[in-house]
């Protein structure tokens, strides 16, 4: 998709010589194109040593580089304390046009791609730095909940389609991942397109035999379609706090009230005596 370029530059060597010498230099290979997609995953938890949220955004790279699109993974600390600031680095540092963040959901075999993440910050047990934050919220002056940019109903559409089960969530939880969901979409001049998908264990690194997974490859697969889904259109809003635009909304409601009405207007009207 980008190509380095190289570029015959003539330099006329005077040095008061009319007749000096034409020197032919070669200038270096252009610079990288900046990456269009940064995802990010976390660091083994809790004493565990895989964590297959950061190893699917990694392999994910590498399924979208075979695609034409220049992506980087960003391995976040899992921390309430210090995810924030190296995502924040990791945006201003990439700029990218899509971000997604991954985070690992136990007990499933369903990758889940997250529609809202709430400003609450309230963790059952303690975090990697032993924060255990209850009911405070993830920025004091910041809006209760964030709709995700990212395309959820197509995303997870496309997901299918590539054979990995998926399904639309409306909780992201109340740990690191709804933080740094939070986070992601709170942050100013963010991606055009940013989310969050939960994923399962894989199958190589599960902690126990029956430990619901799917496939590394899988994972990967999935975050990959997510960017490309992403990539392709969907929400335009440059606000990170835009609402998702494939919410029901109030039309929908109305709409069901009117034709209920125009149902109650049909029905023969009753007196109410037996016959």
């Amino acid at each position: 998709m980008f190509e380095s370029t190289r570029k015959r530059v003539r330099v006329r060597a005077w040095r008061g010589r009319r007749d000096a010498p034409t020197v032919v230099a070669m200038t270096s290979r252009a610079p990288a194109p900046a990456a269009r997609v940064l995802l990010t995953g976390f660091e083994p938890f809790g004493g565990d040593v895989h964590n297959p949220s950061i190893a699917a955004a990694r392999d994910a790279v590498g399924i979208l580089a075979d695609r034409g699109v220049t992506a980087e993974a960003v391995e976040l600390p899992c921390a309430f304390g210090a995810a924030g600031p190296a995502l924040t680095a990791a945006l201003d540092r990439v700029r990218p046009e899509v971000a997604i963040a991954v985070g690992l959901a136990g007990g499933t075999a369903t990758v889940r791609v997250e529609r809202v993440a709430v400003n609450l910050q309230d963790a059952r047990i303690p975090d990697n730095a032993g924060e255990q934050p209850v009911d405070r919220p993830v920025r004091a002056d910041g809006p209760a909940a964030l709709f995700a940019t990212l395309p959820a109903k197509r995303a997870v559409a496309a997901i299918r389609e590539a054979g990995v089960a998926a399904e639309p969530s409306l909780s992201a939880g109340a740990f690191v991942c709804n933080h740094v969901m939070y986070a992601l979409l709170d942050a100013p001049g963010t991606a055009r397109a940013a989310g969050f998908l939960h994923v399962p264990w894989d199958a190589e690194h599960r902690p126990t035999p029956d430990t619901p997974a799917l496939p590394a490859a899988d994972l990967a697969r999935a975050v990959a379609e997510a960017a490309l889904t992403a990539l392709a259109g969907g929400p335009t809003s440059t606000s990170p706090a835009a609402p998702c635009t494939d919410l029901p909304g109030p039309r929908v409601r109305v709409g069901a009230i009117a034709r209920a009405r125009q149902r109650r207007r049909r029905r023969p009207r009753t007196t109410g005596r037996s016959m």
